[in-house]
């Protein structure tokens, strides 16, 4: 049986009798999600590997009491999501400045590369100005492709909630970047 065709609840379960080879995989997996997660979040890609590390370093140390509740993915994202709300409030309390999210490289610009980074630059000074609430909604949504559901698995919030944060938050966001409409134009 490949690796490939083992689930990760399955792994889980494997690196909870001790099999640390099962974490590789499950790194190798989800790393990239994690990863894209935390730097969208806190802006630093130093910070974001860090965030990956101890993601999975939580992971092994909870394998051996691992109870499958929700997607795998879901449980892993809330481990990153806690490390990412930490981080960032121990990063205010000592007042470092934010740097900027990377252009999402999906996105089609109809605009040449100085053009790009200024919208690029626009759009992510605006998301950075969300609340913690808003924003962590709206990247794992926007960004991480969740459904309102699973943000409200991995976050603890109800369903609700998160809808309205999503609501609010691109309401604001359109507000903010109304800025683009004389730009593009």
């Amino acid at each position: 049986m490949s690796s490939e065709t083992v689930g990760d609840k399955e792994l889980m379960a494997t690196l909870g009798v001790g099999d640390v080879t099962a974490l590789g995989e499950l790194a190798r997996r989800h790393q990239d999600r994690i990863l894209s997660l935390a730097y969208r979040f806190l802006g630093r890609w130093d910070l974001a590997e860090d965030i990956g590390q101890e993601t999975f370093l939580r992971a092994w140390k909870a394998a051996r009491h691992y109870t499958p509740k929700a997607k795998f993915t879901t449980w892993l994202s809330s481990i990153a999501i806690n490390l990412c709300v930490d981080e960032q409030r121990r990063l205010m309390r000592s007042a470092r400045p934010w740097q900027n999210l990377e252009p999402d490289s999906q996105v089609e610009w109809d605009c040449n590369g100085a053009e790009k980074r200024e919208l690029v630059g626009i759009v992510q000074t605006a998301i950075m100005e969300l609340s913690e609430r808003q924003r962590l909604a709206v990247i794992l949504h926007r960004y991480n492709g969740l459904s309102h559901s699973e943000i409200s698995e991995a976050t603890g919030w109800s369903k609700s909630a998160v809808e309205s944060l999503l609501v609010r938050a691109y309401a604001n966001l359109r507000n903010k970047l109304d800025k683009i409409k004389d730009f593009a134009e």
